[in-house]
């Protein structure tokens, strides 16, 4: 038996640890680590993206790369932060209770949030994975946290099974006064005694499950639904253009038409063979936007991972969510130039960086249709651009891929 208990809790355990990693992307990506992470990873990720049926996991559900362009999004945002934070906080101060209580050799912990819910340590688990979602939205992790929660949820009822075993009526008192993971008002009333002890069967746990990834992957896909729709995304003459915020949306207007005019700029669109099967999708973009390395290969500045300031991204990241929200993480202050003069401030410049998008099977008609799940997207090259002459400063070419090689980044 207390092998069989030890194999269920390293089973959970494995479970949020895995969750935690992959939802932990967004530290790794940007640390010297990020190789050792991709050589184990990537493969995985470039399986799930060769068929359509599972290439939606690797897709994002939140901007990630553009700024919340409203208030529900910029919520979120926030929320995300707060939710990690505020679930770590939790777990850390529950679990000091239960192990000084061990130490201490009290009774069962009923303090605090256990006067409440039965189980605030995965509660606060559950909630730092819902924050950490929020915060590097893949789908798969997604499908992560509703494992982890239903693998979590199997521990905490054989827990209790335990506990009833060895307080008895006491330990039952208790939970008809208590929610398992929500206060007890929230929840309908939990059935006779007689059904708190019975053991899952098969077919009742998996359908937990199947609720579980419905309710939170279905969740998922509406809100990427939601996102897609609000983002500044719009058709300027040939192209389909997406800005960082949308204020941008303005000068993008206006520069566009004569950049693409240029001769060097015409050539290039015009050597990709116009059809129903793709079209060409424009970043607009500050010229030092930190995060670009996820758009395109733009140069050996924009690769995070070389830059050795993994900590100092990622805490402003986690605990100063407005800074996104302001567009904090689009101006990299320490890629600036010491000349300042008005004509050469980073601020005056934009980057344009033309992405093909294409698919095998069926037809692109709208600038939506560009962040579809199952598009394809092609690197092309990028036009830096003076904000106010409309000068065009360069042109380069870029290679195949992202910073990051072949891994799937978000695409807004």
């Amino acid at each position: 038996m207390a092998q069989h208990e030890a194999v269920k809790r390293a089973t959970a355990t494995s479970a949020i640890f895995l969750s935690m990693i992959v939802a932990l992307e967004v530290v790794i990506m940007i640390s010297p680590f990020a190789i050792f992470f991709y050589a184990v990873f990537n493969p995985f990720f470039l399986a799930l993206n060769q068929s359509s049926i599972t290439r939606w996991m690797t897709a994002f559900f939140l901007p990630h790369m553009v700024v919340p362009p409203n208030e529900v999004l910029a919520t979120v945002r926030i929320l995300g932060s707060v939710f990690f934070v505020a679930g770590v906080l939790v777990f850390f101060v529950y679990a000091i209770q239960v192990y000084l209580g061990k130490l201490l050799k009290k009774a069962t912990a009923t303090r605090g949030l256990y006067a409440v819910v039965r189980h605030p340590q995965y509660v606060g688990l559950a909630l730092a994975a819902v924050g950490l979602a929020i915060m590097w939205p893949r789908f798969f992790t997604l499908v992560l946290l509703a494992v982890m929660l239903f693998l979590y949820y199997l521990l905490a009822r054989d827990e209790e099974r335990r506990m009833l075993n060895r307080y008895g009526e006491g330990y039952r008192a208790y939970m008809t006064r208590t929610g398992m993971f929500l206060p007890r008002i929230t929840q309908k009333p939990l059935g006779k005694s007689s059904d708190l002890e019975r053991r899952h069967g098969i077919g009742r746990a998996a359908a937990v499950l199947l609720v579980l990834l419905v309710v939170i992957v279905g969740g998922g896909i509406l809100t990427r639904v939601y996102t897609v729709r609000h983002l500044p995304l719009e058709q300027i003459g040939s192209l389909d253009v997406i800005t960082i915020s949308p204020e941008d949306l303005t000068p993008a207007r206006e520069l566009l038409p004569d950049v693409i005019e240029d001769s060097l700029v015409a050539s290039r669109l015009h050597s990709i063979t116009a059809d129903q099967n793709h079209r060409i999708l424009a970043y607009f973009i500050p010229i030092d936007y930190v995060m670009q390395g996820m758009i395109a290969n733009t140069g050996e500045d924009w690769k995070l991972f070389e830059r050795h300031k993994t900590f100092g991204m990622i805490t402003d990241y986690i605990f100063h969510p407005f800074g996104h929200l302001t567009g904090g993480h689009v101006h990299d202050a320490t890629m600036q130039k010491h000349d300042v003069s008005m004509h050469n401030n980073p601020a005056m410049k934009r980057r344009i960086i033309f992405i093909q998008v294409s698919a095998d099977s069926r037809e692109i008609l709208s600038p939506y249709d560009d962040l579809g799940i199952n598009i394809l997207r092609t690197p092309l090259f990028f036009v830096d651009v003076h904000l106010h002459t409309g000068e065009i400063l360069q042109v380069h070419d870029t290679p195949a891929g992202s910073a990051w090689g072949t891994v799937p980044t978000p695409l807004f």
